[in-house]
Order: C-alpha cells, then sequence, then structure tokens
C-alpha cells in the first residue's frame, strides 16, 4: 500500500532548543526526501500508467512541493515553521485522503505496487546542504509561496 510512511514523511516536534534543532534537522532531511521520491517515482509511475498524462493534481502538489522546498532553505524561524505546518495542513490530505493521490496512484500501478515500493524504499537519502540566509532566499520562498496559490507572508 502506498502510505505517507512509504514515501518516509516525518515530523519534527519541538522539545529544547538542542532537540529542537536535530528534529528540524531531521524533519527537513525526510520532508526532502518526500518531496523527491514523489517528484522522482511516484508522480512519474503515475504519469506513465496513465499514458504519459498527469495526475490532474500533480501541477498543484508540484507547486506545494516548491514552496516548501524554498521554505527549507533559510534557517528555520517560528514564522517559517508555522506556514511550513500550515501548508502541510492542507497537502497532507490532497495525498493521504481517501480518494487522494496515495490511493489513486496505488489503482493506476496496480501489479506494479510492489515495484514502485521496492524502489520508493530502496532509494537513496537526499544531500541536504548547509541552510542559506539572505534576502535573496527569502525573497524566492516567497514568490514560490505565491505561485503555490498561499497568502503568507515570511
Amino acid at each position: 500500500m502506498i502510505t505517507r510512511e512509504s514515501t518516509m514523511h516525518c515530523s519534527a516536534r519541538p522539545a529544547g532548543r538542542r532537540r529542537s534543532r536535530d528534529a528540524y534537522a531531521e524533519f527537513r532531511e525526510g520532508l526532502l526526501r518526500h518531496i523527491g521520491l514523489e517528484e522522482k517515482i511516484l508522480l512519474p509511475a503515475a504519469r506513465a500508467a496513465r499514458g504519459g498524462e498527469p495526475l490532474p493534481i500533480a501541477s498543484k502538489l508540484r507547486l506545494d512541493h516548491g514552496a516548501l522546498t524554498a521554505l527549507l532553505v533559510p534557517t528555520p524561524t517560528p514564522a517559517i515553521v508555522a506556514v511550513i505546518r500550515a501548508i502541510l495542513e492542507r497537502h497532507n490530505p490532497i495525498e493521504e485522503s481517501p480518494g487522494g493521490v496515495y490511493e489513486h496512484c496505488e489503482k493506476l500501478a496496480g501489479a506494479e505496487t510492489d515495484e514502485i515500493l521496492k524502489r520508493l524504499m530502496s532509494a537513496p537519502a537526499v544531500k541536504v546542504v548547509p541552510h542559506v540566509d539572505s534576502p535573496f532566499v527569502m525573497e524566492v520562498a516567497q514568490r514560490a509561496l505565491k505561485r503555490a496559490g498561499y497568502d503568507f507572508t515570511l
């Protein structure tokens, strides 16, 4: 079964400054991996199963993924963390709800489901680079949010 867990999604729970930083680093790596797995394996498999036609919701997912990725570049602030949470609250049901992307992908995959799951589980870890803090990075993040349809100010 294709689930959030099979795409290696994780969440961070703050608990003290050092633990909070460690939890955020783990969350960041997990979310980047999750996005990579969907973009490189799951969505292309769905497109192939549809004869080259992407899922109708794929463009929205990609815009959300772009916004989330852009928000993971700078050092996290309470505002950035709040925006990430708000996006994920809207984004996760698109993937996980009954009739959502994961269920749809599993139906499309049919006999290929096990192979897709193997590819998801064996995909390498993502390379996570240090945070970059600059006005340009914040401008890019703000533009990515706007493109994805979010009206948050960082």
